[in-house]
């Protein structure tokens, strides 16, 4: 009797251990909110997490959040767009080895009404200093997110101070790319968006895309693993394992066949695995 009554127990103890040891097959990745509210992330994982039986625990913010995130050990993959960031997360010895994923663009968006002329143009840099010199409202994420280190990238170029304007003209919401688009409409504003975000955004009113195609408003994302040697708690193996799934060619496809209304959002771009 006390034989199976102590075989019971520890039955029992190892079936309510369980569905603690299951939930420690997981990782946390550090993203960013496009790929988030895009609906990227909802259509990919569950693939991965059915193959892998690996579940993944998403932190969306922007990419500047994210990296300082990764930096303090909060994850264990790195996916975000601001490719000189990412190149120095990885030589300052946070990151494994970067990655090219996949690309979309940013576009710029704006009223009907045009206040600034700039529709139709393809020169991004030239279309910000036509609305710096009408000082139309523009909103600015103002979050060091992928797309706002994007936007002063051009504003630089265009040789216009965004902070002497700041609270003027220039607008900065320090939130997200979903606020940032529902605040610059309300506004009247224009907005730099990435185009995937755009494209799944439920509020556009009587917006359009006005200025698109610049080369400039290229928009590469990139997959890093965290370093162990940084962070030791660090699950490598696990994220070694949804990184190389994204660069696999059925990863790539996932990526690939995910639209809205018939638009592809993202463009697959990894380098062919060797």
């Amino acid at each position: 009797m006390y034989v199976r009554a102590l075989c019971a127990a520890l039955l029992a103890l190892i079936l309510m251990d369980a569905p603690s040891v299951a939930k420690e097959r997981y990782i946390i990745v550090q993203s960013t909110t496009s790929t988030q509210n895009s609906g990227l992330l909802d259509h990919i994982l569950p693939l991965f997490t059915k193959k892998s039986g690996i579940a993944v625990r998403v932190v969306a913010v922007g990419t500047g959040q994210a990296i300082k995130n990764a930096r303090r050990g909060d994850g264990d993959v790195l996916l975000v767009h601001a490719k000189a960031a990412e190149e120095k997360f990885v030589a300052d010895g946070f990151g494994v080895k970067r990655f090219d994923v996949m690309y979309n663009d940013f576009v710029l968006v704006g009223p009907p009404s045009d206040p600034a002329g700039v529709r139709g143009m393809r020169d991004a840099v030239k279309a910000l200093a036509k609305i710096a010199k009408t000082k139309t409202p523009f909103i600015s994420r103002g979050d060091d997110s992928g797309t706002h280190k994007a936007e002063l990238r051009l504003w630089r170029k265009a040789g216009v101070d965004v902070a002497a304007a700041s609270g003027g003209w220039y607008r900065e919401t320090g939130s997200g790319m979903g606020a940032t688009l529902n605040i610059g409409v309300a506004m009247s504003g224009y907005i730099l968006t990435d185009r995937a975000t755009w494209i799944s955004f439920g509020n556009k009113r009587d917006y359009k895309i006005l200025v698109a195609g610049d080369p400039r408003m290229f928009n590469q994302y990139g997959v890093i693993l965290v370093s162990a040697k940084k962070h030791p708690h660090v699950k490598s193996a696990m994220g070694r394992q949804f990184i190389d799934w994204l660069l696999s060619a059925e990863g790539q496809a996932a990526i690939g066949a995910y639209k809205i209304g018939g638009r592809q959002l993202f463009f697959p771009n990894a380098a062919p695995r060797k």
